[in-house]
């Protein structure tokens, strides 16, 4: 998952008593690359299912997981996620469990899913689920039905709504922008740049005040790569997404979402 050696994985699971997430900054703390997989590990296999209402006012996201992808590619299972997803819409519901409680047709949606497990002999579910309403939202699935997108604008603009989708479904940011990144993200990244600056011989015997400030200072790459009206626009890289906004009718994106299998 993080494309680091299996005995570097090993060290760092070991020095942070097995714990994941913990062990992830144990190597990036070393210095190493470490792929980003944040949200990405609900499901091993399945189909994400991102659609909006007829008004383009609220769209939904689900995740159907499965364990093989013999069945997640079959034409039934994705016709079974997509009947999730109708009833996702349909009950206009607001939160998994409700989605599972729904009706669609006879029998609810965490009944289907039962007779769906009966069906094929493999641990089935919904898995995830996201809602956004805002003034214009705009749905995209990515790679076979691997990556569903929502994106809420202030207003109507479905080319650039689809640009944007599109851009978060291959840059997968934080947040919209530098004022929503999480302060838990925040202070860990961080901590991840001050540690790796005092491993730099030359910042040997620089003061701790001196460190901080200058890995505040770094943390404006880290906004520019990861918050998305900063990234470079991915259909032309010599405007930001901001820029791209601003030139598509000065839209703004108040919220997205992005759910992935992996």
């Amino acid at each position: 998952m993080t494309g680091a050696g299996m005995m570097d994985c090993r060290k760092a699971l070991t020095e942070t008593n097995g714990d994941f997430e913990a062990a992830i900054d144990w190597l990036r703390k070393q210095g190493q690359k470490v792929a980003a997989k944040r949200g990405d590990r609900e499901a091993k296999e399945g189909v994400v299912i991102a659609q909006t209402t007829a008004d383009n006012k609220t769209g939904i996201v689900v995740c159907v997981s499965c364990e093989t992808d013999f069945v997640s590619k079959n034409a039934d299972f994705v016709a079974f996620g997509q009947s999730i997803a109708d009833a996702a819409i349909a009950n206009n519901v607001k939160s998994l469990d409700e989605l599972l409680a729904s009706k669609a047709g006879a029998a609810t949606v965490a009944e289907m899913v039962n007779d769906k497990l009966a069906a094929i002999g493999e641990k089935i579910g919904v898995t995830k689920f996201e809602r956004i309403d805002a003034e214009y939202v705009s749905s995209y699935i990515h790679g076979a039905y691997r990556i569903g997108v929502l994106v809420g604008m202030d207003k109507a603009a479905a080319e650039a709504g689809k640009d944007i989708a599109m851009q978060i479904a291959a840059l997968n940011p934080v947040a919209v922008d530098a004022a929503s990144v999480p302060a838990d993200v925040i202070a860990r990244e961080k901590d991840i740049i001050v540690e790796l600056m005092k491993q730099d011989p030359k910042m040997a015997g620089k003061p701790e005040e001196m460190i901080t400030k200058i890995a505040e200072g770094k943390m404006g790459a880290f906004f520019k790569e990861q918050t998305l009206t900063a990234q470079a626009f991915v259909k032309d890289g010599s405007k930001s997404v901001e820029q791209y906004l601003k030139e598509s009718g000065d839209v703004k994106v108040v919220a997205f979402k992005r759910v992935a299998l992996g």
